[in-house]
């Protein structure tokens, strides 16, 4: 098949990660292209690729390129990642006969019936979504159909991952705890520096810190809040790494704090290079971790659940690495690069031949 993927965002983040790692795996068995509007994301890429402005949901200037890069490329599937693609990706797709499916890593209810009829209904021919929670919340609208969406979960490159996570960083803090994502407001780093604050204080004696990977708009917040808190010399923002994988496979407990999601990347990532999650129970994160077993989940905000489950951990070094070994397994079994590109193919294939 001859597949376009679309990103539009203005910066680089799970999606995007998830954009390339479709790419480079489906690209064994297809040829591959890449529509995308800022060259932060589309230098990452080494497949063909076009620019466009994407500038909003309906830009006719996008709307015609596509129709262009579809023809001329012969594309049989289009499958655009970002909010603001899925409406430019369905009008050219209607207009030029192609397949279009959309993917969706996030966990989001749609409240707005004609629009999103219109975007989710009418003009996607399917819908690729990475945890069955997703799925569930979409079928709440009357106009879904089930069998037009797929739940592949996100694949970990562990090849990719084994090579560049070595040699791991200098470990900062003899505990140490990590996450990474963009610093927004759906992130919930707030709540993670809160429940971080509290463990402290449970814990005097336990030299603890927090690696914050990632860049953002509230990153100047971030830091504020660790200084009221008391806590700046034990928090480390590191900003945008290309490599966030040495410092994960350096740290002990990956924590996911998130208001809402699907399953990061992020997450599976750092299980798979030994961290023990901790992660709130948003969006699929429920359908990886098996609570007490190979992860923890907390509420959003319960900073007291979340610095007890910290301290405990803190003092017990062999329960970590029961969890983590646990975890990781379930990562080599189930989240594997080489599952999701074979059910994105095959569910790409059913879709274009229905």
């Amino acid at each position: 098949m001859r597949i376009l993927l679309m990103n539009s965002a203005r910066t680089w983040g799970g999606t995007e990660k998830w954009t390339r790692m479709a790419a480079e795996s489906l690209s064994a068995e297809h040829t591959m292209f890449l529509a995308y509007r800022r060259e932060i994301v589309g230098k990452k890429f080494s497949i063909t690729k076009y620019q466009l402005p994407c500038l909003s949901h309906i830009d006719p200037a996008t709307i015609i390129g596509l129709i262009r890069i579809i023809r001329k490329e012969r594309i049989d599937i289009i499958i655009p990642t970002k909010r603001k693609d899925y409406l430019l990706a369905g009008l050219a797709a209607k207009m030029c006969g192609t397949t279009n499916i959309l993917r969706l890593g996030i966990e989001r209810r749609l409240r707005i019936p004609v629009i999103h009829k219109l975007i989710y209904h009418t003009l996607a021919d399917g819908i690729i979504v990475n945890a069955e929670k997703i799925k569930q919340t979409l079928l709440l609208s009357p106009f879904m159909k089930n069998d037009i969406i797929k739940v592949i979960y996100n694949g970990v490159d562990t090849k990719s991952l084994d090579r560049l996570s070595q040699p791991p960083v200098d470990k900062p803090f003899p505990f140490t705890i990590a996450t990474a994502g963009v610093l927004t407001n759906r992130k919930g780093h707030e709540f993670l520096l809160e429940g971080f604050a509290a463990f402290l204080a449970l814990t005097p004696t336990v030299y603890a810190g927090l690696v914050i990977m990632g860049e953002g708009p509230k990153k100047v917040d971030l830091q504020r809040l660790a200084c009221s808190l008391g806590i700046e010399n034990r928090v480390i923002f590191t900003g945008f790494l290309d490599n966030p994988w040495r410092t994960m496979a350096s740290s002990d407990v990956f924590a996911m704090t998130s208001k809402n999601e699907g399953i990061p990347n992020a997450l599976l990532e750092a299980i798979y290079l030994g961290n023990v999650p901790i992660s709130t129970a948003a969006g699929g994160t429920g359908e990886l971790i098996r609570n007490g077993e190979n992860g923890f989940l907390v509420e959003y905000g319960n900073t007291g659940k979340l610095a007890g489950l910290l301290a405990h951990l803190a003092s017990d070094p062999e329960k970590r690495r029961i969890i983590a070994r646990t975890a990781k397994k379930r990562i080599t079994e189930h989240f594997t690069l080489d599952v999701m590109q074979r059910q994105i193919t095959a569910f790409c294939q059913r879709q274009k031949q229905s």
